[in-house]
Formats: C-alpha cells, sequence, structure tokens
C-alpha cells in the first residue's frame, strides 16, 4: 500500500477523524508554487483552527471541493450528503420553493472531515443561523473589491477610500485579503436588520463612493460595462450569498488564503491579494490583526442617518433601495 493510499487518524478534541490519502497531491506545484498535499492541509487547518473556528460557528457553509486536486474538476456544495457523520452540525435554511440542508462547522473535528472531503474552499453566510436570526439578520457587511484587470494599487486606492468613507459614517472595518485578486472591507453589525437592509444599505455607500470616483470606481454588475474600473460589489450581501471565510485556502496554485490583516498593512510594498499562503498565514494571524475591531457589531441606523447628511438629502426609501439592489442581483 502506497503512503498516499494510508489513512491516517488525527485526534481533534474528543474526536478522531480519518483521513484517507493523506499523501494525495492536492496542489501540484510547478512554476515557483509550492506542492501541498491533502495531509498538508490537514496539518494546516489543525493549526489554525482556533482562528478560524469563530468566523465559521452557526453559519450555513457552501464547500468548493476538489476530489482530484485543484487542476481536476470542481464542483460546490449546499446540500449535506447522508452520509456524513451525525456528530456534524447541519442548519436547514429556506430556498425558493423548499429549504437546503447546509453544514456548518463548529468544531475541528468538522473542519478536518470537510478537508478530507477535499473541501478546499469554505464559503460562509454573512449570517448566523437558528433562533436568534434564523439567516436572514446578517451580523457581517462585505464590500468585495474586484479589480478589473490584475493591478492591485487600484485595490489599495480603494479600501482607502472606503475605510475613509466608513470612518465618517462610525462604522469599524476590517481587512481581508481574498486569496485571489482583491481584498475584502468587512463591516461587522450587531444582527437586528433584514438582509434587504443591509444590502441596500451596503449599495448605497458604494455608489456614493463610485460617485465621488466615477473614473475609478463602479458598481456596475456587467463586466461590460466597467472598463478598467474596479468593481464594489456588495452582491455578497443578498440573501443565501456568501463570501470566502476568513483563512479559508483558494483553490489557486501555491495555496494562497484569504487572510485577515491590519489596516496598517495596507501600505505595505509586498502586500497583494495571495500575499499568504498555507506555509505562512500561520504567523499573520497570531499578529492578531483584527485586534481593534469592537466585540458587538454597530446597528446602522446612526450610519443611515450620517449618510443622509454627508449626501444632503433623505436616503433612498426603503422599497426604491431594495429594487436597486435587487437590480444588481
Amino acid at each position: 500500500m502506497s503512503g498516499e493510499d494510508t489513512a491516517r487518524i488525527v485526534r481533534a478534541g474528543r474526536r478522531t477523524v480519518r483521513i484517507h490519502r493523506p499523501g494525495k497531491v492536492l496542489f501540484p506545484g510547478g512554476g515557483g508554487a509550492g506542492e501541498y498535499t491533502k495531509g498538508d492541509l490537514v496539518d494546516y487547518h489543525r493549526a489554525v483552527a482556533p482562528f478560524m473556528l469563530p468566523h465559521l460557528r452557526g453559519r450555513p457553509l457552501m464547500l468548493e471541493r476538489h476530489p482530484d486536486g485543484v487542476g481536476g474538476p470542481t464542483f460546490m456544495q449546499k446540500n449535506t450528503p447522508g452520509n456524513y457523520p451525525e456528530w456534524i452540525t447541519r442548519v436547514e435554511v429556506a430556498k425558493e420553493g423548499g429549504t437546503v440542508c447546509h453544514t456548518v462547522c463548529d468544531d475541528t473535528a468538522t473542519l478536518l472531515y470537510l478537508v478530507d472531503q477535499a473541501s478546499i474552499t469554505l464559503h460562509r453566510w454573512l449570517s448566523r443561523a437558528g433562533p436568534a436570526c434564523g439567516g436572514d439578520r446578517p451580523d457581517r457587511l462585505v464590500f468585495d473589491l474586484d479589480p478589473s484587470r490584475d493591478d492591485f494599487e487600484t485595490v489599495r486606492e480603494a479600501a482607502r477610500l472606503l475605510k475613509e468613507l466608513l470612518d465618517e459614517l462610525n462604522l469599524p472595518s476590517a481587512l481581508m485579503t481574498t486569496g485571489s485578486r482583491g481584498l475584502h472591507v468587512i463591516v461587522p453589525l450587531a444582527g437586528d436588520h433584514a438582509v434587504d437592509e443591509v444590502r441596500a444599505f451596503a449599495l448605497e455607500v458604494a455608489d456614493t463612493l463610485a460617485d465621488s470616483h466615477p473614473d475609478r470606481l463602479t458598481t456596475a454588475a456587467r463586466k461590460k460595462d466597467r472598463g478598467d474600473r474596479l468593481y464594489l460589489d456588495v452582491q455578497r450581501n443578498a440573501y443565501a450569498q456568501t463570501a470566502v471565510a476568513p483563512c479559508t485556502v483558494r483553490a489557486l496554485p501555491g495555496a494562497p488564503v484569504a487572510t485577515p490583516l491590519s489596516w496598517g498593512r495596507l501600505d505595505d510594498p509586498e502586500l497583494h491579494a495571495r500575499r499568504w499562503t498555507v506555509a505562512d498565514a500561520l504567523d499573520q494571524l497570531r499578529t492578531d490583526p483584527w485586534a481593534g475591531l469592537p466585540r458587538r457589531g454597530r446597528t446602522l441606523g446612526p450610519a443611515r442617518r450620517r449618510l443622509e447628511t454627508l449626501l444632503g438629502r433623505p436616503s433612498r426609501p426603503a422599497e426604491q433601495a431594495r429594487s436597486a439592489a435587487a437590480a444588481i442581483g
């Protein structure tokens, strides 16, 4: 039996998880990128679990699975298969015409089990499912800064402008590399607003910024309408939409990681969207880059009133805001 085929038993709290074919190469390397096996990803997730799990607990997940590695077929999994262990948390949430039974990652054992299933990237809901919010009261708002071309300087500039506006609105914000092309700017919320209201507010903030810098920024959903401008994407704030989880691995050469960072790192000349990988993301996480973020999220009422003062007009009526948000979805 080859080393690739030998199973590995890993202890995770009170449970043990069987890792099948830990020597299987999931990231083949080459071209200066490192080679990583399933066992390497297990070791990475065991190490980062204390940092990653707080961002996953209670949240429905969409799993990006690569059974044959990043060069093979990919599929996105929402429904939890019936053969998953009974100790893995599941949550049933509403969808049009029915429900979906999502996997929820509440502990290290679940995290390692998902790695064993070649779930390389975890995409999380921005709300928690359960009695507190039922999946439709987000406690995170996300702006995805998506460049039209491979130019990270435009991403830096957009992040600075967005932070300035959020500061004016007295909304704390956190910064994260996506591990792909851009950055996410994340605003912690109190979880007391409906998802449509949150998305509409995010769009109005993005529109305000784009209107102030029309040559550099846009909220146009269609690529043909963007030109060379950076896209301020707020579509991840819609119901049942997801965003890549902090600390998750992206299915790209070198195994880059979506990594939290402090705003002070934005000026680092070595910073780019794939700055950290499974080889060094843990060192960055240990610096506690989001230490200054308040424990309780904000309500949007005061921020909306500040935005109205800034614009010199009332914000959009709720129905109009919802229609505008729906138009980009």
